[in-house]
């Protein structure tokens, strides 16, 4: 047994049973996945008011600490988001799964095949904070495509996060699945996160999910590959020849739909010829929305804000936006270029060909033409529940679900060839 009090080796422990149980449901085939995955979705609806119990106390804690209302807001359960829960372990119970697909293949001069395959990863490490429905979607997608997951979660949800986890490894254990398939850490120790930031050899990936501290913190320190991103400093730009109803309601939605999650927009960036301009920051007041605006944006919206340099690279996750005047979608890809994060943009335009060169030159991993930012979600891709949105340029990038989570391996077919 390890030493509770003692992270390294606790963590290394979960890594040796996490990678025994990963050789296992590598090789289980989709049906035996699927039907594990259906079993933790009916026990999570089975364990509801335990769940609920005990975000209960979460909640509680976290409003004697002081939370912010976004935070609270991602942290809250209620029976709609339990089951909203299951149904997403369910949704991907029911994808394609991309353990075993050949992605390409060839044949070379002397007769030798070639293909690549995927294939699991193997054990991945997940470190999240606030939203326990991430213990679910991790899980899920981590065991449908092959690999074991070590989940280490927030102080302010661990009793969801226990609860949750007691329910999926229940429903794993009536499928027949590995009791280590997926593991979640049992202290809040903060020395538990170093520990797998450390476990190179132990733990295979790293994804962190969470605010910028986190993020930062996991990509400063780790010894193990990691799939992140920082902020969701997303932008919708409203062209000249965008129609004013669907813009107003692309903004608003854009904005305020849910104001904490990380494809909520932050700036909105609108054309000079635009010729509701105020219309479009009226909307966003008239939802709630505090404004805070550059000097144009001052001169058509008076009594706006003025926002300061700081505010066009700040993640407000609240019901904030900056909103600067551009001229034309070449101003406004520049001021994408020098303040965004790579994760959500979006224009809004009749114009083709403006779209176009918006969609081709802006450099995020998610960019949408006459669409909301709130659609950067798995879930809305098709790709079911997901483990994050990737905003570097290797591996996998924008939302990461099933294929995200694997890797491929080369095969090759001889008959006797030597390289002489």
């Amino acid at each position: 047994m390890a030493d509770m009090e003692n992270p390294n080796e606790l963590i290394a422990e979960m890594g040796r049973r996490a990678r025994i149980a990963s050789r296992t449901v590598a090789s289980l085939p989709t049906p035996a996945k699927a039907a594990g995955l259906r079993a933790a979705a009916a026990r999570l609806r089975a364990d509801a008011d335990a769940i609920l119990a005990a975000n209960a106390r979460d909640m509680a804690a976290g409003e004697a600490r002081g939370l912010l209302g976004a935070l609270l807001d991602r942290l809250k359960l209620d029976p709609a988001r339990v089951d909203g829960m299951a149904a997403g372990v369910e949704a991907v119970a029911g994808l394609a799964d991309p353990v075993g697909r050949t992605i390409d293949r060839a044949e070379r001069p002397n007769g030798l095949q070639l293909s690549r395959v995927r294939v699991p990863i193997g054990v991945i490490g997940i470190i999240y904070e606030s939203r326990p429905n991430v213990t679910a979607d991790a899980a899920a997608l981590c065991v449908m495509a092959g690999n074991a997951a070590i989940l280490r979660g927030g102080s302010e949800a661990v009793h969801s996060n226990r609860a949750i986890h007691t329910a999926l490894s229940a429903g794993f254990a009536e499928a027949g699945l590995p009791a280590d398939v997926v593991q979640l850490v049992p202290t809040t120790d903060r020395a538990a996160v170093g520990a797998m930031l450390a476990a190179d050899g132990a733990i295979d990936l790293v994804v962190p999910r969470g605010g910028k501290s986190l993020v930062a913190r996991v990509q400063a320190e780790a010894r193990v590959p990691v799939l992140a991103h920082l902020d969701g400093i997303n932008h919708v730009y409203v062209d000249g020849s965008a129609e004013p109803t669907m813009a107003r309601r692309i903004v608003v939605d854009a904005k305020m739909r849910r104001t904490g999650i990380c494809g909520s927009m932050e700036t909105l960036l609108i054309d000079r010829a635009y010729a509701d301009a105020s219309g479009l920051i009226a909307a966003l007041r008239d939802a709630g929305c505090e404004v805070r605006g550059d000097a144009g944006a001052q001169a058509i919206a008076p009594g706006t804000a003025s926002a300061e340099e700081t505010d066009w690279n700040t993640e407000y996750l609240d019901a904030i936006c900056s909103v600067a005047m551009v001229d034309g979608v070449e101003q406004a890809m520049a001021h994408i270029a020098r303040y965004g994060s790579h994760h959500t943009d979006a224009i809004v335009a009749a114009d083709a060909a403006t779209a176009e060169r918006f969609l081709a030159q802006v450099d995020s991993a998610i960019v949408l033409w006459n669409a909301s930012t709130q659609f950067a979600d798995g879930g809305e891709f098709g790709l079911g529940a997901e483990i994050g949105i990737a905003t570097g340029r290797l591996h996998a990038r924008g939302p990461v679900a099933l294929e995200g989570l694997t890797t491929y391996k080369w095969i090759g077919r001889g008959a006797g060839q030597v390289r002489g």
